[in-house]
């Protein structure tokens, strides 16, 4: 058990890094240590629960409390300023790291692996193709 939950922390932060890396290249407020914590953040708080193993801990429960705090992490990393929004993938890449963080919890390794390979791609090829369409 506890080296499956460190097996699960570690991902994490691999996970979390290589998101969180691509959004520091980039100079954005929340890079890789923000990443890094909100996935531990979630993985832990999901790990916890499912650890003590009491029959009325539903874990989903504690999942959504996870993503309604990432609401208001996501709102502070937007910012309207000159008629212009930015912050909006950021936050969007936080809201995801944190499911990320949730997945690993519930042990889907598969899945969370996947699915942030897939959003790395998207955020490295995304400004690639904003620059051939030339859309700002």
């Amino acid at each position: 058990m506890i080296l499956e939950a460190i097996f699960k922390l570690v991902l994490a932060v691999i996970l979390a890094s290589l998101v969180g890396y691509e959004r520091e290249k980039i100079h954005r407020a929340a890079g890789l240590r923000t990443h890094i914590l909100v996935c531990l953040a979630s993985t832990v708080l999901t790990l916890a629960p499912l650890s003590l193993n009491l029959p009325n801990i539903d874990p989903t429960r504690i999942a959504a409390a996870i993503i309604t705090g990432m609401g208001f992490i996501g709102a502070g990393t937007i910012l309207h300023s000159k008629g212009k929004i930015i912050g909006i993938t950021t936050a969007a890449s936080l809201f995801f790291i944190a499911g990320i963080g949730i997945i690993i919890g519930f042990s889907q390794y598969f899945l969370a692996i996947t699915t942030t390979i897939l959003a790395y791609l998207i955020l490295i090829e995304g400004r690639k193709i904003k620059k051939i369409l030339r859309i700002k």
